[in-house]
C-alpha cells in the first residue's frame, strides 16, 4: 500500500508541478486584485462562470434540500459531534502531510490527539485532547505537503459539484482520499455510512454558500477571492493559533485612554505643532455652571481651540487606533439572536434569526422586486422601528437582526430594510438610479419605506401608531435627511430619528475612506503574505468569538495597518458590488469590468456618477451632501437622537463642534469607539435602551 502511495505521490507531484502559474506582473491599481495576487489570471473566467453558475443551481435544487432534510433529522450537537468523529478518521493525512513539511512537533501533537480522542473520546465523537490537555487541532492536508515541495498551484478552475480549484488542490483530494481508511472498505453498509458522513460535513459549507449567493452581486469574483485567500493561508501554515495570540500581543494601544471622568474630556486628534494652545473650562467654571452647563459647554465651541468634551464616558473602552476601534463594531452581538438546538438549515430552527420573514415590494414594473425583512409583535398595533444598516449592508447584515432583537424585546414590530447604497437596492430601482446624493436618494427611501408600511398594515389588518427610524453610518445620514423630508412635509405620521455616527460632511467621509483604503500601495513589501496573516486573524477571531459565547474582547489582535487592509477591503468589496450592478454587467460571462472597478475609489465614483449632470465639482457637491445643510431641521425639532464618537475618522472636531452646536442635547458624543465601534458597549446600550422605551411598554411575544 505504501509503495503504492508514494508512486502515485510522485506522479501528482509531477502533474501539478508542470502546471505552472502565471507571473504576478499585473500593473498596479488603487485596489489589489486579490484574485490575481493569489491565483493569477483566470485564463478559464467564462467556462469557469458558466460551471459555476451550474453548481449554485445544482446546490439550491438538489444539495442543499438533502442538506436541510439531515439537518431536521440530527441536533446541532448530533452533527458536530459525528463531524469529530470524521475528523479524527483523517489523522493519516495529517500525520503524512506533516511529516512531508519536517513539522514533527505538529505530527507529534496529532498522533497523541487521535490516540486520546479514539479511546477517551469515544471513537473521536468528542475532543478530550482539546478541552482537558489543551492540545489544538490542526489543519494539515496533502496540498500543503505540495505546496512544501515547490510544487506550483497551476491555474484556478471550477469543476462540476466540486467548485473552485486548481491543479494542485486536484492532487492534493486525490492523495487525501487515498489515505482515508474508509477509502479501503467498500461494503453496502459502509458505502451508505461514507455517504452520510460525506452529507454531514459538507452541511457545513451551506450557510457560507447561501451567505454568498445572497450578499455579492457578482458571486463567481468573491468566491474566487475568498478561495485564494484561505488556500493561502492553509498552504502556509497561517492558520496555527500562534498566529492571533502574537497579533493580541503586539496590537498594543497606541493612545491612552482618558483617565479623567470627571471632566469626560478628550480630543485624541491632538493639535498640530503651530496650533495655538486651547483654552479649556475649568473645574470651577463647570461647578459654577451648575443647570446650565451644557449651555456652556456649547458656548465654548464657537472658539476656534476649544475641546470636544464628551457626554459619555466608556469606563472600560482600551482605545487602540481610531481605525481599529471602529472594527469593534463586530462584537456588537446578542448571543440569543441564533439560539437554537437545531443547525441554521433545520425546519425546526426556531431562534430569533430565522423568525424574521422575508417579504418584497415592487418599485418599477420592469425591474426587480425589493426584499424585505419583519417581524410583528403579537399586537399587531405596537409601534414599528424600521432600521436602515450602513453602506453596502443587505437585509441579512448581521447587526440589523441584532438592533431588531434589541427593538423587538421593547415591544416593537421591525422592518429592516437595506441600504441604498448597496446592489439589490439598486437594482430594484427604476433605471438610471445612481446612489449618493442623500437630498435624492431619501425620495427613493420614502417611497420604499412608505410601500413596506403600507404592504405590512394591509396584510396584518394593523395600524403602526408610532414609528422610529434607526440607522447606522450612511443609514444613519439618510434617517437624517428623511427626518428632514417628513419636517417639510410628513406622510410616514408620527416618527421619531437615531442616527449612528452619521457621517457629517460626505465628500470629507469618501476622502477618509479612501485615504486609509489606498494606504497599502505606500507598502508593498510582502504584501501577499501579510493581507493573508491578517485574514487568518479575523477567521481564527471570529471562531474564538462562536465558540465562546461569554468571550470578552478588551482588544483586537489588529496593528493599524491591518485595520486598513481589512476596512478597505470590505469598503471596496461594497463599492465593487454596487457599481457591477449600475453597469448592468452579466454574472456568467467573462468580463473586463473589474480592470475598472479595482481602480475606482469612492472619489471616482463621485466624480463618474455623481457630478454628471448635477453639480459642476466636488465642492458643490460637498455643499448638497453635509449634514450641516439640514440646520433649519437640526435646530427647530427634538424628535431625533444622534449618536456619534470623539474620534470617528470619518469626521473631525469642527464639523462635530458645528453639529453639537446646532443639536444641543440632541447629539451625544462617546468618549471613545470612532466609527461605530462602541455599539456593544454597556454605556450606549443602556442609553439607547432609555432611548426607545415605550410607555405603556408592549409585551414582547413572537409569533410561531
Amino acid at each position: 500500500m505504501l509503495k503504492k502511495l508514494f508512486i502515485t505521490f510522485g506522479i501528482l507531484l509531477f502533474v501539478a508541478n508542470i502546471c505552472l502559474a502565471e507571473e504576478l506582473l499585473k500593473p498596479q491599481t488603487k485596489y489589489p486584485d486579490y484574485g490575481y495576487m493569489y491565483l493569477g489570471a483566470d485564463k478559464y473566467e467564462k467556462l469557469n462562470r458558466k460551471i459555476f453558475a451550474f453548481n449554485l443551481g445544482l446546490n439550491k435544487y438538489a444539495i442543499r434540500p438533502i442538506h436541510i432534510l439531515w439537518s431536521s433529522i440530527m441536533p446541532e450537537y448530533g452533527i458536530e459531534r459525528i463531524h469529530s468523529a470524521y475528523k479524527n478518521i483523517e489523522y493519516p493525512k495529517r500525520l503524512v502531510s506533516s511529516i512531508i513539511q519536517k513539522d514533527f512537533k505538529t505530527s507529534g501533537t496529532e498522533t497523541v490527539r487521535f490516540l486520546t480522542n479514539t479511546t477517551l473520546g469515544i471513537g473521536g465523537i468528542f475532543d478530550p485532547a482539546k478541552y482537558f490537555f489543551k492540545l489544538e487541532p490542526s489543519n494539515e492536508d496533502m496540498e500543503q505537503a505540495l505546496t512544501k515541495c515547490k510544487c506550483n498551484s497551476g491555474s484556478y478552475i471550477v469543476l462540476p459539484v466540486m467548485n473552485g480549484t486548481t491543479a494542485r488542490g486536484i492532487a492534493g483530494k486525490i492523495l487525501d482520499t487515498s489515505l482515508n481508511p474508509t477509502t479501503y472498505v467498500g461494503t453496502p453498509v459502509l458505502a451508505m455510512v461514507k455517504a452520510g458522513l460525506t452529507v454531514n460535513r459538507t452541511s457545513f459549507m451551506q450557510p457560507l454558500i447561501k451567505m454568498i449567493e445572497s450578499t455579492y452581486a457578482d458571486p463567481y469574483n468573491i468566491s474566487r477571492k475568498m478561495y485564494g485567500i484561505d488556500n493561502f493561508i492553509k498552504c502556509e501554515n497561517l492558520d496555527k493559533k500562534e498566529v492571533l495570540e502574537n497579533g493580541f500581543k503586539l496590537a498594543a494601544p497606541q493612545y491612552p485612554a482618558d483617565v479623567n471622568p470627571e471632566l469626560v474630556k478628550m480630543d485624541l486628534r491632538g493639535t498640530e505643532p503651530d496650533e495655538k494652545p486651547i483654552d479649556e473650562l475649568t473645574v470651577a467654571e463647570i461647578i459654577k455652571g451648575g443647570t446650565n452647563i451644557d449651555n456652556i459647554i456649547l458656548k465654548s465651541y464657537n472658539a476656534t481651540n476649544s475641546r470636544l468634551m464628551a457626554d459619555i464616558l466608556l469606563h472600560d473602552y482600551n482605545p487602540q487606533n481610531p481605525v481599529v476601534d471602529s472594527m469593534r463594531t463586530a462584537l456588537f452581538d446578542n448571543p440569543n439572536v441564533d439560539k437554537s438546538i437545531w443547525n441554521e438549515l433545520s425546519i425546526w430552527n426556531r431562534s430569533f434569526a430565522k423568525k424574521i420573514h422575508t417579504s418584497s415590494i415592487n418599485i418599477a414594473s420592469d425591474r426587480p422586486n425589493y426584499k424585505f425583512k419583519y417581524i410583528m409583535q403579537k399586537d399587531k398595533n405596537a409601534p414599528v422601528a424600521i432600521i436602515y444598516p450602513s453602506i453596502g449592508e443587505g437585509i441579512s447584515s448581521h447587526h440589523s437582526v441584532v438592533l431588531a432583537k434589541l427593538f423587538y424585546d421593547e415591544g416593537y414590530s421591525v422592518i429592516i430594510q437595506g441600504s441604498h447604497f448597496q446592489w439589490e437596492f439598486a437594482r430594484s430601482m427604476p433605471n438610471g438610479y445612481v446612489p449618493g446624493i442623500p437630498s435624492k436618494d431619501v425620495e427613493y427611501l420614502k417611497e420604499v419605506t412608505g410601500k413596506i408600511i403600507s404592504n405590512l398594515e394591509k396584510k396584518y389588518a394593523c395600524k403602526f401608531p408610532e414609528k422610529t427610524v434607526i440607522g447606522t453610518s450612511f443609514g444613519a445620514m439618510a434617517t437624517l435627511y428623511l427626518a428632514d423630508s417628513e419636517f417639510k412635509h410628513n406622510t410616514l405620521g408620527k416618527v421619531k430619528f437615531i442616527s449612528i455616527c452619521p457621517p457629517i460632511e460626505l465628500v470629507y467621509a469618501m476622502e477618509q475612506v479612501d485615504k486609509n483604503s489606498e494606504e497599502w500601495s505606500r507598502n508593498t513589501e510582502n504584501l501577499k503574505h501579510k493581507i493573508a496573516e491578517t485574514a487568518a486573524k479575523v477567521v481564527q477571531l471570529a471562531d474564538l468569538k462562536d465558540s465562546s459565547a461569554n468571550l470578552e474582547i478588551n482588544s483586537l489582535p489588529f496593528s493599524e495597518e491591518e485595520g486598513k487592509l481589512i476596512t478597505g477591503f470590505i469598503m471596496h468589496q461594497k463599492l465593487s458590488d454596487l457599481v457591477f450592478t449600475l453597469e448592468n454587467t452579466p454574472k456568467n460571462k467573462q468580463t473586463a469590468i473589474y480592470d475598472t472597478i479595482n481602480n475606482m475609489n469612492y472619489k471616482d465614483y463621485a466624480v463618474k456618477y455623481l457630478l454628471k449632470n448635477n453639480f459642476a465639482n466636488l465642492a458643490e457637491l460637498n455643499k448638497e451632501t453635509s449634514l450641516l445643510s439640514l440646520e433649519d431641521y437640526l435646530k427647530n425639532n427634538s424628535n431625533y437622537k444622534i449618536y456619534h464618537s470623539l474620534d470617528d475618522y470619518l469626521t473631525n472636531h469642527a464639523q462635530l463642534k458645528k453639529l453639537k452646536l446646532y443639536t444641543g442635547k440632541n447629539t451625544v458624543l462617546m468618549s471613545n469607539g470612532a466609527h461605530l465601534g462602541f455599539l456593544y458597549t454597556k454605556e450606549f446600550l443602556d442609553d439607547l435602551k432609555s432611548e426607545i422605551r415605550l410607555n405603556p411598554p408592549h409585551i414582547s411575544t413572537i409569533l410561531p
